[in-house]
């Protein structure tokens, strides 16, 4: 088992995104009305995340040494 754990770029790139997701769908839940298109593009970035994150890991940048 590694002992970087979640201290690769792969898995900070992937959280930034995912971050970003959230505060973007909670600003779109925030509206008065709700702004349903702007949470669906926050719920589009938290998946996107899970993209980044496999695409940075198969270049290399998730293990030991990257």
């Amino acid at each position: 088992m590694s002992d970087n754990h979640g201290n690769t770029p792969a898995a900070w790139a992937a959280v930034a995104v995912a971050m970003l997701g959230f505060v973007v769908g909670g600003i779109g839940l925030m509206f008065n009305p709700v702004s349903m298109p702007i949470f669906w593009v926050g719920v589009a970035l938290g998946v996107t995340s899970l993209v980044v994150f496999v695409v940075m890991a198969r270049m290399g940048l998730n293990g030991p040494g990257h």
